[in-house]
């Protein structure tokens, strides 16, 4: 159940990421509360998982699942530069993050 709740921490991580962009173009309340919203769910989803995951395994994966995440969110949804290099090394992020699940 540790790993599920790493997941949301990931995907919350991403979302609140993505929604600093929101935040920086609308300028409203809405939009802090969307991005407060979703970096409070992924602590709180990242508490939850270290409670069983060691703290080392659980952040690495939750910082690199949220890197390679909001880098591919910034390609994908607001056209920032996609080149060989960065989508190596977003590949090379997202290699380890399984690696450290691997040996986990």
């Amino acid at each position: 159940m540790a790993w599920i709740y790493l997941i949301f921490a990931s995907v919350f991580e991403m979302m609140g990421v993505a929604l600093i962009n929101k935040l920086h173009s609308d300028r409203n309340w809405q939009a802090l509360l969307y991005v407060v919203s979703s970096f409070t769910a992924s602590f709180l989803f990242l508490a939850k998982a270290m409670e069983t995951l060691p703290m080392s395994t659980a952040y690495a994966i939750w910082t690199g699942v949220g890197a390679a995440g909001g880098a591919i969110l910034a390609i994908v949804f607001y056209g920032e530069p996609k080149n060989m290099y960065r989508l190596l090394f977003i590949f090379i992020i997202i290699s380890a993050t399984i690696g450290l699940k691997l040996v986990s």
